[in-house]
């Protein structure tokens, strides 16, 4: 756990743990957070798949068990793993579980592989409350005069766009590059900062969705997965990148 970096807060009820993706990301953040309550570890190469995974090959991945140990109320499995602790809530060590990933492919994919470990290893974290998603800009608007604006979905940028345009305000616009290119003052105000921030809270339904997902997806069901694109393929045509 050399690249976990902690917080200088011992209080459970307000220490947050932001989960990122590779050193770089991790630079950023760790430049725009507030380091008295806010900790990082990052998640190097690809996250096992929690669901398909027997607990042996789970308990086996570094990268699983590193996080688990900084967590530190232990895993709700079944059966003996001599090298994991029973589940104990009030070992929790922090107030809220910050899933940090950039907005493309590869970043929801490290996002899905997470929600599906605390799905299967951790659920009451989820029905608690405690794990949460960073949701990071797709746009940076800069109009002539005045700060930059952050546009988190389309429907952000076409109602930012419209007020500037109203006011006959020239602006520039540009899709965001990953969380590792952002400046400590971006990371602070889109990200870190709880006054501005966006978090999503994940909630038992959105997991179980999820991982029902991602079984259908990257599973073994062959028939279900074919079954699932002929009768919801159309409806992801508009992202697909023709």
């Amino acid at each position: 756990m050399e690249k976990f970096v902690s917080c200088r807060s011992k209080d459970p009820a307000r220490r947050e743990l932001y989960i990122v993706e590779g050193d770089s990301a991790m630079t950023s953040v760790k430049l725009g957070r507030d380091s008295e309550f806010q900790a990082i570890i990052p998640v190097r190469g690809k996250t096992l798949n929690c669901l398909k995974a027997d607990y042996d090959r789970i308990f086996k991945s570094e990268i699983i068990t590193d996080l688990l140990k900084v967590i530190g109320c232990g895993v709700e499995v079944t059966g003996k793993h001599r090298d994991q602790s029973i589940f104990d809530l009030s070992q929790l060590k922090w107030s809220k579980i910050i899933i940090c990933t950039d907005a493309d492919e590869d970043g929801f994919q490290i996002r899905t592989l997470l929600l599906t470990l605390f799905y299967r290893l951790l659920p009451t974290l989820i029905k608690e409350g405690r794990i949460y998603i960073a949701e990071s800009p797709l746009y940076e608007i800069n109009p002539a005069k005045g700060e930059t604006e952050y546009a988190y979905n389309e429907f952000d940028k076409a109602e930012i766009t419209k007020r500037l345009e109203s006011e006959g305000m020239k602006y520039t616009l540009q899709r965001s590059k990953g969380l590792g290119e952002n400046t400590a003052e971006m990371m602070s105000k889109t990200t870190m900062n709880p006054a501005t921030r966006r978090l999503i809270r994940v909630t038992p339904a959105d997991a179980a969705a999820t991982a029902h997902m991602f079984d259908i997806m990257l599973g073994d069901d062959l028939d279900g997965r074919k079954k699932f694109i002929a009768e919801h393929g159309h409806e992801y045509l508009k992202d697909a990148d023709l």
